[in-house]
C-alpha cells in the first residue's frame, strides 16, 4: 500500500449557507453566515465573496456581531471552542475552549463579557442553556465556575430560544410548552400547550420577543402564529392566534423598532404583520424555496431570508436586492457530475427541473439552466418531472438531458432534449425534444466524436433491450437559406434480447462498448457494425470505461459480483481481475490513472491505479461514510510540479466526489495546503525596492533597518540609487496651508506642466537652456536655504545625482519648478500684506 500522510480528504467548496440564520453588520454592508466549518463574508451590495473566517476544526454552529463591539464577531462550533474575529480584516483575535460542542450561541449587550451557549449534558443527554464567562485572557479553557446553568432543557435549534426586551428575559420553546426564565426574580414560568385534539399541529417551531414591548410571538407546525401577552402573571397571560401559512412557520423575527413582524415558511412567501394592527399584512412572494430562516439588520435596512436550496435572499425596500446562491443539494442526484468543456462548471442537479453550473474555482453559482421548463408546484402528492441524466460532447457545443414522470399508475413518460450553446447569450438553447425516445427507462447516455458523417453521435442505452444512435439532421422547419439542425435515431441495435446497462465511447471515438447483462460487446461507430464480444466471470456488468493515452487497448469493467476486470483489447482476452466491490469507477481524461471507489465495512475506499500496472499508485481507506456513487476529474488550470509518487496522479487533475450527505470532497496535497495557508498572510512592503518619489513626499522610512541597512550588504550594492528631492518640493511642504493657492489653480496648473511640445523636448537647444535653468534655481535654492536656515537633505555624490537625474522625468522638473515659481510669488505677496 502506499502512503498518504501528504494528501488529505477535505470539503472544497458548496458548503451550506442555509444551515444557520446570516448575520448582517451594523453598517448594513457585510453579512456573515456558518458555512462547513468556516464563516463567510460577504458583500450584501455586490453579493461577492469578501474572504472566509477559518479556525475552527469542526462544523460552525453560530455566529453572532460582538455587542460591545460592531467590528468583531463572536463564533462557535462542535469542536467546543468560542472564536473571537475582526470579520473586517479576517483575524483571529481569541478563542475560548469550552471542552463540549455548542450548537448555539447568543449575546446581548446587557450581559457584557457573557455568552449564552446550548450544550448537550452528557448524563442525561439533554439540551442546557449555559451563561459563560469570557475573560480577556486569549486562548483560555473556560473553567467550571465561570458557567451557570439558565436553562435545563432547551431545543438545540437557534430558532426556539429569544431574548426578550432590553435582555430581562428568555423564552424557549421546545415541544408543546414555552418556558420564560425572568434574570431579576431568577424564576421560571412554563406555558404549556394543551389541545389534544391537535395536540401533534401545535408543536412548537420558532420564537421571537418583540424588542420594546412585552410581547412573545411562537411559531407552530400547523402554520398559526400565537402572541404571548401578560405573561409576568402566569394565570393571566393573553394569547392572539395569526393564521396565514398553511404549513409549518420556519422562522420569526422582528424589526430593530418592533414595528413589523416578520415570517417564513414553505410557502416562499416572506410576510410582515404590523405590530398592534396584525390584521394589516403585506407580502413578499416568489422567493424561489422554502424560507428557512428570517433576519434583519440591526439598523432595519436590510431583511435577508435564508432558503432549502442553499441560497440567501438580501431584501431591500420590500425588493430583492441581492441573492447569494450556494450549491444547490436536493434529496437525491440523479444526473453524475459533469464538467462543461468550456466554463470548467461542475454540473449536476440543482432545482427541481434544472440543471446548476457552479464555479468550483469561486465557489459560486454561475447559472441555472431550467430543463423541464415548467412550473413547480410545492406539494408532496403532486408528481413531476425529474431531471435524470445529462451528457456534454467533447467541444461543449452540445448538451444531451433525460427528464422522466412516473406515475403509480399510468406508463412512464420520458422525454430526451438537445440543447445547443448559444454565443450570443452564453448558454443553452434547446433544439430537439423527443418524446418516448424508448419503452423503457433510459439506463446510461454518451456521445461520441465527430466523424465524416457530420457531427457528433448520441448513444442512448434502455431497459427495453436496446441501445440507439441519433445524430444531427437538417430540420424540416428550416429553409436552406438558413441554418437549422435538429437529431434523429439513425440506428437501433440490440444482442440477444437482453437488456443494456451501460455504454462508453473510446478516446479516440473508434470503438463503441456496450454491456448487456454478463457481456461486453464492442461495435465500430463507421457502420454501427458488431464486432466482438468480451468473456468475463459471471455477474452484471455495471460500468465500463476504456483506458487513455498509453493504456488505451484496455477497457476496464465492474461486475454485481463485486469483481473488477480488465480486457486486452489487442487479444480480445480477460488480463487481469481482482475481488472489489467498486461503486464507481472513471477514468482521468489527461492521464492513463483510473480512480476506484469501493464499499468497505459502510465506508469507502479509493484506490488510484494503472490498468497496465498491478500496483496501485494510490489508495486511502475511509475516505468517507457510505458509499460513493458520483465523482469526476476537473482539469486543472495549471499543472502541478509534485515529485512524490503518491501526489503524481493530482498534478494535471482534481478529483472531486459527493459523499452520502451530499458533501463536495476533493483531495488536497501538502503544497497544495502550504499554497493556500500563504495566501492569506499579510501582503508587506520589501524595503529593498528603490524609493519613488511619491514614497519620499509621504516620508515613509523603512522600519527596523536591519542589515539591508549596511553599505557593506551585498543587496545594498545592487539596490538601484534613490530619486533625489527637489527644494521646491521641500519649500512647497514648508509653506503653511493657508497661505498656497487654491487646490484648483495648482491642478490646472500640474495639467498645462504635463503638456510638453514634441519638438521642444527634441530641440538640443531647448535642452540646453533647461539644463542650465535648473542649475540656476539649485543654485538659488542653496543660498536661501543658508540664509532661512532651512536645512535640506544631504546631496548625494555626483555618480548618483546624474543616476536621479536620468531617472526622473522631464514633466516632473517642469511640474516642480511651477509649483516654486507659484510659492515664492505667494511669499513676496504675504511679505508686502504684514508690511502694510
Amino acid at each position: 500500500m502506499v502512503e498518504h500522510e501528504k494528501i488529505r480528504v477535505v470539503q472544497c467548496g458548496g458548503c451550506r449557507l442555509n444551515f444557520r440564520a446570516p448575520v448582517v453588520t451594523n453598517d448594513s454592508k457585510f453579512l456573515l453566515c456558518a458555512s462547513g466549518v468556516c464563516v463567510k463574508v460577504y458583500s450584501t451590495a455586490t453579493e461577492e465573496f469578501v474572504h472566509e473566517l477559518r479556525g475552527h476544526s469542526d462544523l460552525v454552529t453560530a455566529v453572532l456581531i460582538k455587542p460591545s463591539n460592531h467590528l468583531q464577531a463572536y463564533s462557535c462550533s462542535v469542536d467546543g471552542s468560542v472564536r473571537l474575529w475582526d470579520f473586517t480584516d479576517g483575524i483571529l483575535i481569541k478563542s475560548y475552549f469550552i471542552g463540549q460542542p455548542i450548537y448555539a450561541m447568543y449575546a446581548t449587550a446587557q450581559h457584557k463579557g457573557m455568552v449564552f451557549i446550548v450544550i448537550q449534558n452528557q448524563t442525561n443527554e439533554v439540551f442546557q442553556l449555559v451563561a459563560v464567562e469570557l475573560s480577556q485572557d486569549a486562548d483560555e479553557l473556560v473553567k467550571d465556575e465561570d458557567r451557570s446553568l439558565v436553562l435545563p432543557h432547551v431545543n438545540a435549534s437557534p430558532e426556539c430560544i429569544a431574548f426578550g426586551r432590553e435582555s430581562e428575559y428568555i423564552a424557549s420553546v421546545e415541544a408543546l410548552c414555552m418556558t420564560v426564565y425572568f434574570f431579576r426574580k431568577g424564576k421560571t414560568s412554563s406555558f404549556p400547550l394543551c389541545n389534544k385534539k391537535t395536540v401533534g399541529k401545535n408543536t412548537f417551531t420558532c420564537v421571537a420577543c418583540h424588542p420594546k414591548d412585552d410581547v412573545i410571538a411562537t411559531g407552530h407546525v400547523d402554520g398559526k402564529i400565537r402572541l404571548w401577552r401578560n405573561f409576568h402573571q402566569k394565570k393571566q397571560y393573553t394569547q392572539m392566534t395569526l393564521h396565514w401559512h398553511h404549513d409549518t412557520v420556519s422562522s420569526l423575527c422582528y424589526t430593530p423598532e418592533g414595528t413589523n413582524l416578520l415570517s417564513g415558511g414553505v410557502e416562499s412567501v416572506l410576510v410582515q404583520w404590523k405590530h398592534g394592527q396584525e390584521s394589516q399584512k403585506e407580502f413578499l412572494p416568489r422567493l424561489g424555496a422554502s424560507i428557512t430562516h428570517v433576519t434583519v439588520s440591526p439598523d432595519g435596512a436590510l431583511f435577508c431570508t435564508s432558503h432549502s436550496d442553499n441560497k440567501i435572499t438580501i431584501i431591500k425596500s420590500c425588493k430583492v436586492s441581492a441573492v447569494i446562491q450556494g450549491l444547490v443539494k436536493g434529496q437525491s442526484i440523479a444526473t453524475d457530475l459533469l464538467v462543461d468543456p468550456r466554463s470548467k462548471a461542475l454540473v449536476l442537479n440543482g432545482k427541481p427541473g434544472h440543471l446548476q453550473f457552479y464555479s468550483l474555482e469561486r465557489d459560486k453559482l454561475l447559472f441555472n439552466l431550467d430543463i423541464v421548463q415548467q412550473e413547480y408546484i410545492h406539494e408532496l402528492a403532486v408528481l413531476q418531472f425529474r431531471v435524470v441524466k445529462a451528457a456534454f460532447e467533447a467541444s461543449g457545443e452540445w448538451l444531451a438531458t433525460v427528464e422522466e414522470l412516473r406515475p403509480k399508475t399510468a406508463e412512464l413518460e420520458l422525454h430526451l432534449k438537445l440543447w445547443a450553446f448559444d454565443h450570443q447569450t452564453q448558454s443553452f438553447a434547446l433544439t430537439t425534444t423527443i418524446s418516448a425516445p424508448h419503452e423503457g427507462e433510459i439506463t446510461a447516455m454518451c456521445f461520441g466524436l465527430a466523424d465524416h458523417r457530420g457531427g457528433p453521435p448520441l448513444i442512448t442505452t434502455s431497459k427495453d433491450g436496446h441501445f440507439k444512435v441519433w445524430r444531427q439532421v437538417p430540420s424540416p422547419n428550416h429553409t436552406e437559406d438558413e441554418a437549422g439542425w435538429s437529431w434523429a435515431c439513425d440506428f437501433v441495435g440490440s444482442y440477444h434480447n437482453l437488456r443494456p446497462h451501460c455504454c462508453c465511447f473510446s478516446a479516440d471515438g473508434s470503438l463503441l462498448a456496450v454491456g448487456f447483462r454478463e457481456v461486453v460487446t464492442l461495435w465500430s461507430p463507421a457502420t454501427w457494425e458488431l464486432l466482438t464480444t468480451l468473456s468475463q466471470p459471471p455477474g452484471e456488468i455495471r460500468n465500463l470505461c476504456f483506458g487513455r493515452l498509453s493504456c488505451s487497448k484496455y477497457l476496464l469493467g465492474t461486475t454485481a459480483k463485486n469483481l473488477l476486470c480488465c480486457w486486452n483489447l489487442l487479444t480480445c482476452s480477460l488480463e487481469w481481475s481482482t475481488s472489489m466491490d467498486v461503486s464507481l469507477l472513471l477514468p482521468d481524461p489527461l492521464s492513463e490513472n483510473m480512480a476506484a471507489f469501493c464499499s468497505q465495512d459502510n465506508c469507502a475506499d479509493l484506490f488510484v491505479f494503472k490498468p497496465c500496472e498491478p500496483r496501485p499508485l494510490f489508495c486511502q481507506k475511509a475516505v468517507c461514510p457510505g458509499r460513493v456513487t458520483r465523482a469526476v476529474f476537473t482539469p486543472r488550470d495549471a499543472m502541478q510540479d509534485s515529485c512524490d509518487e503518491s501526489c503524481q496522479w493530482l498534478n494535471r487533475s482534481r478529483l472531486y466526489f459527493l459523499s452520502q450527505c451530499t458533501e463536495l470532497m476533493t483531495f488536497i496535497t501538502e503544497d497544495e495546503e502550504k499554497q493556500l495557508l500563504a495566501s492569506h498572510k499579510e501582503f508587506t512592503i520589501d524595503d529593498t525596492v528603490a524609493k519613488t518619489p511619491f514614497r519620499l513626499l509621504l516620508g515613509q522610512q523603512p522600519q527596523g533597518g536591519g542589515d539591508l541597512d549596511r553599505p557593506d550588504h551585498s543587496d545594498t550594492a545592487k539596490r538601484e540609487p534613490p530619486p533625489r528631492g527637489s527644494a521646491a518640493v521641500r519649500e512647497l511642504l514648508q509653506t503653511p496651508s493657508h497661505v498656497l493657492p487654491a487646490a484648483t489653480f495648482l491642478c490646472s496648473m500640474f495639467v498645462q506642466s504635463l503638456l510638453i511640445s514634441v519638438a521642444e523636448s527634441s530641440d538640443p537647444k531647448h535642452v540646453e537652456k533647461e539644463m542650465e535653468s535648473e542649475k540656476e534655481e539649485e543654485d538659488d535654492s542653496e543660498e536661501e536655504e543658508m540664509e532661512t536656515g532651512h536645512v535640506g537633505a544631504k546631496r548625494p555624490s555626483t555618480a548618483a545625482s546624474e543616476a536621479a537625474e536620468d531617472a526622473a522625468p522631464a514633466m516632473t522638473r517642469a511640474q516642480l519648478r511651477e509649483l516654486r515659481r507659484v510659492t515664492k510669488l505667494d511669499r513676496s505677496w504675504l511679505s508686502g500684506l504684514l508690511d502694510s
